[in-house]
């Protein structure tokens, strides 16, 4: 299954040598090969299109990755004075400082210097004061909400522990970032209704008025917007919404678990999803040495799960600017949420264990201020049908099996879903590349000149939660 419709906005694949050209930093060279290609009046559309977005591909990961090698030491010399060129010799070669060479020119990622602290415990220990804390999730540790959740479910209820709130979701344009008079286009992601997990979902409104909501059928919603551009002055968006986000939990018997039913709705989620989701031969090596002799589709699952959990967490690269997403994030030594998500999507197809993805934001009890972007996925386990997982918030330190494993088959009741399906349709569609060919949780915006990249606008997330009873607080409201 190949993504690539015009409503998504997300190329037909290029050529593969070009696609591996870029890949290693052959700028030049790919430059010059897509060159000579456009030059041939008779180019296919689809064809040139996918050429045209290797080059900006190119030019996204030159704004990802900033630093040149001196940039990059006098920044971590900012945390570690005195570090030796040496030392950083031996971080670089090592992997642990994401680099890209272009041109033969070491360019070094815009976000490595922070993402060594995360990856090198050795790093980590020579910060000179004051060291700032990582910014973590509150429930990627052990919360009283996962016990809540537990306490709540012992009836076997599969959604339980509510909560209700209020949400503005901003999008805001740079002053002159379009002409004036122009026309821009924005699309902010809006909670898809799913029973069980999140219902109760009502629009209070649009900024600018009449913002048009996409249909549930959806796969990635959003509300769309058209505004006039005026000179030195931002264009801004905004969508607020209520809705009732439920906490899942399924009490898994692995002696009960079967294979997966032959069945056409569930082959879409056993199949290949190119270019993110691909059985490469170093995917099936891993694989193999993971999972063993293991059958049982849970256990197989968790082994997995485990496997993908021991990935490092680090702050990511723009998705659009990575050819296999699944294939970086076994290889790079480090992965956010959505590349470890794909990553064990991918193993579960591998292994006959239907997987699809889901993602949007993460949010907090107001007194501890938290939100984020978030991705995780479902996976299908006999007879139990569609169960979650959360493989980056991973397992929780407890003996207590039951909250160890709580992200393998529940989730907490502190995340909305704006997306269960990578690189979705939008409605109305853009006329132009998307900055995230992947996910939706920021939004998009255009105007007739082209895509507005994520250097030309900025965006904002603000809830707050309401007392319970206030409008819809339980299942199948």
């Amino acid at each position: 299954m190949t993504i690539s419709s015009a409503g998504a906005r997300v190329p037909a694949p290029a050529p593969a040598e070009l696609v591996a050209t870029v890949d290693r930093g052959d700028f030049r060279g790919a430059e010059a090969r897509i060159a000579a290609a456009l030059a041939d009046p008779a180019l296919p559309a689809a064809q040139r299109e996918a050429l045209e977005y290797q080059r900006e591909r190119m030019r996204r990961i030159r704004l990802d990755f900033t630093l040149d090698r001196a940039a990059a030491l006098a920044q971590l010399r900012k945390s570690i004075p005195g570090l030796r060129e040496a030392e950083f010799d031996a971080w670089d070669r090592a992997g642990l400082i994401e680099r890209m060479d272009i041109d033969g020119e070491p360019r070094y990622f815009k976000r490595a210097i922070p993402n060594l602290f995360r990856l090198s415990p050795e790093a980590a220990a020579r910060r000179a004061p004051p060291v700032r804390p990582f910014n973590e999730g509150p429930f990627e540790s052990l919360h009283p909400h996962h016990a809540e959740v537990l306490a709540a479910a012992r009836d076997g209820a599969t959604s339980v522990a509510p909560r209700r709130l209020r949400v503005t979701q901003s999008l805001v344009v740079d002053a002159d970032a379009v002409p004036a008079g122009e026309v821009v286009s924005a699309w902010i992601p809006f909670p898809r209704a799913i029973p069980g997990q999140q219902e109760g979902i009502r629009l209070l409104g649009t900024v600018p008025e009449g913002g048009q909501l996409a249909p549930e059928s959806a796969l990635q919603r959003t509300v769309h917007m058209q505004r006039t551009a005026q000179a030195g002055t931002p264009v801004e968006f905004s969508v607020s919404y209520e809705l009732t986000v439920f906490a899942r939990r399924f009490d898994i018997d692995p002696a009960r678990v079967q294979p997966a039913p032959a069945d056409a709705g569930l082959a879409p989620f056993l199949a290949e999803e190119a270019p993110h989701i691909v059985f490469t031969p170093q995917l099936r090596e891993f694989s193999r040495r993971v999972v063993g002799d293991e059958t049982n589709p849970y256990l197989v699952a968790r082994k997995l799960f485990e496997a993908v959990d021991r990935i490092p967490w680090a702050g990511a690269r723009e998705y659009s600017t990575i050819s296999n997403i699944s294939d970086y994030a076994l290889h790079a030594g480090h992965a956010d949420c959505g590349q470890q998500t794909l990553l064990l999507i991918a193993l579960l197809r591998l292994n006959g264990i239907p997987a699809r993805w889901q993602s949007g934001w993460v949010y907090s009890d107001d007194e501890v201020g938290y939100d984020n972007m978030h991705d995780w996925g479902w996976l299908y386990l006999a007879p139990y049908g569609w169960v979650p997982m959360d493989v980056t918030t991973g397992q929780l330190a407890s003996d207590d099996p039951a909250l160890r494993w709580f992200y393998l088959g529940g989730l907490d009741a502190y995340r909305i879903a704006f997306n269960d399906a990578i690189s979705g349709d939008f409605v109305p569609a853009k006329r132009h590349f998307r900055s995230e060919t992947v996910d939706s949780q920021r939004g998009e915006a255009e105007w007739r000149g082209g895509n507005l990249y994520f250097d030309q606008w900025d965006y904002r997330f603000e809830w707050q939660l309401l007392p319970p009873g206030n409008d819809a607080t339980s299942a199948g409201e």
